[in-house]
């Protein structure tokens, strides 16, 4: 039975960003909705939900239902409130009074520990800001469950811990994900959607799959379509034809057939229907100057600390060479960052040995954390571009047009951009750089999925040398050829990301 039914959906907000939308929602759905970032996912939750009002058609609920709504960010008015209060407000009064024991359920159902719950959510990490506003929705014990980007700030560990939260969920209890983690969706969903202004397409298969299937949708309707051309035009020539040698010989007859084979071709075209085109929500390309060094970083048993001195480990004797795509795995807390850091001292400082990291002269590099911290929310992308990089105001808005940005945004304050639009200024500003060595820490946060098979063509085709750190399993396994991975306080190479991944998953469990 249908808990959610959307008839004829459809939302404009200056364009379209889906119609005539027809879904059905029932127990045990495990629904995945992807887009592109700012094509109405997230819209589309807030509709179903209730909260916004879309343009045509409408959303009927069964009577009763409870939909649990976990939006991205955590609102401003609970910034200092302590974890455990904020899922402590959304009960109803009477229920906050004499039922506080259902939060600490959901918190030990989401493994919190207890010295977080008395912290305020913003002294915590992106990923337990996440999860609180997951224990918000779900100690008031809805029946359906809309989730927008649940794992964004996740490490790997509590990505897993979420999916086996998910699986471990009620059958009878649906689950609507928003998500660009392709990995996630395939773990956790048995439908999928692909949001479309129009022609939305919806399968009864995880998202690899469905993607396989709207794939050869779509080159089916590609080849049909060039087939409809083909035969209007030949229609068309041959009515120009059949029109000449009528006009010469006066054959009414000739003239009538004429007419016949131009209505024909004209039928035809109003009915084709042109394969779907995604609408770029800005291009990502990146640059490879190339070096004839072979050797680009050498680490020569360098001890990695904490900023107290505490060792957290070595690196053993290890190198990096040209067109090798390192990806660097360990548990949040391990190190990460302080080892990408020493190596971004070693490059701006390519003469000497900087704690026993070691790069090569000719380095040019590219860098980009997961805050982006080097775009200003005060400052414009234009201003960026043209402050940065010996460029006309002409060109760079040029290239801020290929990336995504509209005219008023070029203008406006990077803050006010969206996640996925500051990621593709930063991609931009990454490529005028012009590097020959990318040193990139959750590049994909914030990207759509276009934008992930984007940045990992670019990084493949370009035969880029990089040093990688990512929780996105899909963008790994894509992209790296080597894994270096950190593990008893030793840094080693390993063959494969599967084997940490599986660990991060059964420390999930």
């Amino acid at each position: 039975m249908a808990l959610i039914n959307l008839r004829s959906l459809g939302v404009t907000i200056g364009a379209p960003l889906f119609s005539n939308l027809n879904l059905s929602i029932e127990s045990g759905d495990r629904l995945g909705i992807v887009a592109a970032n700012g094509r109405g996912k997230s819209t589309l939750l807030r509709s179903i939900s209730g909260a916004f009002e879309p343009t045509t058609g409408d959303v009927t609920r069964s009577r009763g239902l409870r939909v649990g709504h976990v939006e991205q960010d955590v609102p401003a008015s609970l910034s200092d409130v302590p974890f455990f209060d904020a899922v402590l407000q959304a009960l109803p009064a009477d229920q906050a009074d004499s039922e506080s024991w259902r939060v600490d359920i959901v918190l030990d159902d989401l493994d919190v520990p207890e010295e977080l719950r008395q912290r305020p959510l913003s002294k915590l990490s992106g990923g337990w800001q996440r999860l609180a506003m997951l224990a918000r929705v779900w100690v008031t014990e809805p029946d359906m469950l809309l989730l927008d980007e649940p794992t964004n700030h996740l490490d790997l560990a509590k990505i897993a811990q979420l999916e086996t939260w998910l699986n471990a969920l009620q059958r009878d209890v649906p689950v609507v994900i928003c998500s660009h983690d392709r990995a996630f969706l395939d773990a956790v969903t048995n439908r999928t959607l692909f949001l479309r202004p129009e022609n939305s397409q919806v399968f009864s298969l995880p998202y690899s799959r469905a993607r396989e299937a709207l794939d050869d949708i779509d080159a089916s309707e590609a080849r049909r379509f060039e087939k409809d051309m083909k035969t209007a035009q030949q229609l068309r020539r041959q009515a120009a034809k059949l029109n000449n040698i009528g006009i010469n010989s006066g054959s009414d007859l000739l003239v009538v057939k004429t007419k016949q084979l131009k209505e024909r071709a004209e039928r035809i075209e109003d009915s084709a229907r042109p394969a779907h085109l995604e609408r770029s929500a800005g291009t990502i390309r990146l640059a490879n100057r190339g070096t004839h060094a072979k050797v680009l970083l050498t680490l020569d048993d360098a001890p990695v600390t904490t900023p107290d001195g505490k060792l957290l480990f070595r690196t053993g004797k290890l190198w990096l060479g040209q067109g090798d795509r390192v990806v660097l795995l360990g548990r949040n807390g391990a190190g990460k960052t302080r080892l990408v850091n020493m190596v971004r001292q070693a490059i701006a400082a390519p003469d000497t040995v900087v704690n026993s990291v070691k790069a090569t002269p000719s380095l040019v590099l590219g860098y980009g954390d997961q805050s982006l911290s080097d775009l200003k929310d005060g400052d414009a992308p234009l201003g960026v571009l043209t402050r940065r990089f010996a460029l006309g105001e002409q060109r760079a808005r040029t290239l801020l047009a290929g990336a995504g940005m509209t005219v008023d945004m070029q203008a406006n304050p990077i803050g006010r951009l969206s996640g996925g639009q500051k990621a593709r200024l930063g991609m931009l500003v990454l490529r005028l750089t012009n590097p020959n060595f990318y040193l990139l820490d959750e590049p994909t946060n914030h990207l759509d999925i276009d934008g992930q098979e984007a940045l990992e063509d670019e990084l493949l085709q370009h035969e880029a040398s990089c040093l990688l750190v990512s929780h996105d399993r899909s963008f790994v396994r894509a992209v790296g050829n080597r894994f270096w991975q950190i593990e008893k306080k030793r840094l080693v190479e390993v063959e494969s990301p599967e084997a940490f991944f599986a660990d991060a998953a059964r420390a999930g469990v």
